[in-house]
């Protein structure tokens, strides 16, 4: 397991109990601006990922800035990400982030305001179906 960081923003704080429930293992959560669209740092220790979850009207921009992770949406196959990556996540896509089992893994998480934005939280992301990624 890589234990080595190169983090490029602060880690900040285990997520809050509303957001900790819809994930698998420890993330942080460092809130950077709440001006225009809200950016946060998310921050995933190894095997740590999100439900499947849906932002309705407003999507969402994940800039990867540490360590391995991955991004699936509905129907497609997961995608390996890398500092550096960028993923658009359009409104109404259903869809998991997350880090590699054998890292640590950050992005910038960029919320796209659009009137009557929500997010809607759903299933764990299959257990089988994660270790099978490399």
């Amino acid at each position: 397991m890589n234990n080595e960081r190169n983090e490029l923003f602060k880690t900040g704080a285990p997520l809050p109990e509303m957001y900790a429930k819809y994930f698998m293992g420890q993330a942080y959560l460092q809130p950077l601006t709440d001006k225009g669209g809200p950016i946060a740092n998310v921050t995933f220790e190894p095997g740590c990922r999100n439900n499947w979850h849906i932002h309705h009207k407003g999507g969402q921009i994940l800039l990867c800035t540490e360590g391995r992770g991955w991004y699936q949406a509905w129907g497609e196959e997961p995608q390996e990400l890398h500092p550096g990556d960028v993923v658009n996540i359009p409104p109404e896509i259903k869809h998991w982030h997350g880090a590699a089992k054998d890292s640590w893994f950050a992005h910038l998480a960029v919320e796209i305001p659009a009137e009557g934005a929500s997010n809607e939280w759903l299933e764990p992301m299959n257990d089988e179906a994660y270790d099978k990624l490399k």
